[in-house]
Order: C-alpha cells, then structure tokens, then sequence
C-alpha cells in the first residue's frame, strides 16, 4: 500500500473568490477514506519543515521574513496570496510533506504528498501560490543526509518549474525536467536540465507520445537514484488557467508513464500534487484522486 502524508493545516480560509482551490487538499483526503482506497493507518501527519530545513533551498532572509510576515506589498503580490500566520503554517508542512514522503518513498519504493509541488518558488521570494519549493528542499534533504546522490524532478503541470530550476540549476546532480504549455505563467522561463514546452490545445496522443520519448532521454542523460514527480492536473482540459487539452484518460496514463518508467528502473519515486484549476471543485478533485490511485498501482 502506498502512504501518504497529509495534515489538515494544507487547507485555509482564503480570500472569498480567489481562484486557487485550497479546499482540494481535505476534498481529496476525504474521498480517498470514503472509498476506502486509502485506510487511516496509510497517512502519516508531517512534521513542520524547520528553519534550517528550508536553508537547504531557501536564503535566511526569505525565511525569516516570510515566517514572520515582514513581505513587502509587491512581494505579496508576487506570492499571489494575502499573508496570515495560517499560510505560514501551512507552507511548512508542505514542505515537510514531501520530505517525509520521500522518506517513506525510499522505504517503500513510492509514496506520496497530498499537497507540495511548489515549483515557482525561488530561493529569496515566493511567486505563482508558492512560498517555499518543497521539491528543491526535499532534494537537497536527501542530498545533504545521504540518502540519494542523483535526483530527477520530473515536472507535468502545465506550467513550467522556474523556481525549481533557478534553485537546482549547475547541479550536475540534480535534473529538472519539465513539460509544460509554453504559452502560459510563467512569462519568463527559467530553463531547467530538459524543457519541453508545448503549443496551446495539445491533446492526450501528442503529449502522450512527446513524454514518452522524452523519459526516454531522461533516463539515458542522467540515470537517476531518486525521482520527485510533480503530478499537476492543470493539462486538463477546461482548466482555468492550463491551455492545453488532455483527458482524465489521458492523465491517467501520464501518471502511469512516469510511474511505470520509475518501476521498470527501481528508482523510488515521491509523488506531489501541484496544481490543478478545474471548472468546478470536483473536476480538480477527481483528476487527483486519479493520480494517488495510479501510485498505488504502480506499487501494487
């Protein structure tokens, strides 16, 4: 059975109208209990990521000032979410979200985050909904710790990963990949290891065909130890803010594409959320709870 880290502190009250769906993450870990997909005993609570946690990716400053809520109004702005001691506490557990899911991963061989994906984070800033970039600190944790030397991030949200890459980038070992719409947030791309960015509308058998060969190429370039995979369902289409046009279908057998690469190789993965802007609520719940049910059968 795959396991899973989750805490309540990933939902909070936001502003009334604001386009990211915070309720998701509870949604999603309701449901999974509700159809019994997942037992209690599968979910484990994180611990905060600490301060010197977040040094690994982040500088001192940006810690201490977001922790503290000393942003300026631009760097508000930026962030795309009013400041609160609550969206604090919550981009700590985040964080410690998927570094205890690669904890877990590396026992089991797949685990996953019920939040986390973060990519737009920098190291002095927070941009794009994200405070802290859980996957370059979860990195250099099993960097630093000696845990895993070569790590891939293999980035599907229709956006592209330009936090990430900024943070990572000139590590020989570390590779970032991202397939994203390249016609969308953000403006300025930040190039990573491997990026591919595709043309606005693309359907499930290009973007299926496209990352197939390019997991391909990933795994002869750079033969990773470990993988973060970034599971946005904001390709799917309809999504408020995606461009591109898969299926349920064809996210389905995305996941099974970077899951089942991961397997073949024996190459433990931790799976993160990321984003996801459907029509309706339910639209973004179900397309994650598709991917938590592909890892659990990846595993199985």
């Amino acid at each position: 059975m795959t396991r899973l880290a989750y805490s309540p502190y990933y939902s909070i009250d936001l502003a009334p109208h604001h386009q990211f769906p915070m309720a998701k993450y509870q949604a999603v870990h309701a449901a999974l209990l509700a159809h019994r997909t997942i037992c209690p005993a599968d979910v484990l609570t994180p611990e905060p990521a600490s301060p010197e946690l977040l040094h690994l990716a982040h500088t001192p400053d940006y810690v201490h000032r977001f922790l503290s809520g000393d942003l300026t109004p631009a760097e508000v702005r930026l962030l795309g979410f009013p400041w609160s001691p609550e969206l604090a506490r919550r981009a700590l557990y985040a964080t410690g979200g998927t570094v205890l899911a690669a904890r877990m991963a590396l026992e089991d061989g797949l685990a996953a985050n019920m939040a986390g994906g973060s990519h737009h984070a920098f190291a002095d800033h927070g941009e794009g909904y994200c405070a802290f970039n859980d996957l370059a600190v979860a990195a250099r944790f099993l960097q630093e710790a000696g845990l895993a030397r070569r790590v891939a991030i293999i980035d599907c949200d229709v956006h592209q990963g330009n936090g990430t890459a900024a943070i990572l980038g000139g590590d020989p070992d570390v590779f970032t990949f991202s397939i994203h719409c390249d016609s969308n947030y953000p403006r300025s791309k930040v190039p990573g290891s491997r990026d591919v960015g595709l043309r606005k509308g693309v359907e499930d058998a290009e973007y299926l065909a496209t990352l197939g060969a390019e997991l391909e190429l990933v795994w002869q370039q750079f033969q990773p130890d470990f993988v973060f995979y970034q599971a946005g369902v904001d390709p799917l289409a309809g999504d408020r803010l995606g461009r591109l046009r898969l299926t349920l279908d064809g996210l389905r057998r995305r996941d099974e594409l970077v899951l089942g690469r991961c397997a073949a190789s024996s190459v433990p993965a931790a799976v993160v959320l990321g984003g996801g802007y459907g029509r309706t609520l339910t639209d973004t719940v179900r397309a994650h709870l598709q991917t938590i049910e592909s890892a659990i059968r990846a595993l199985g």
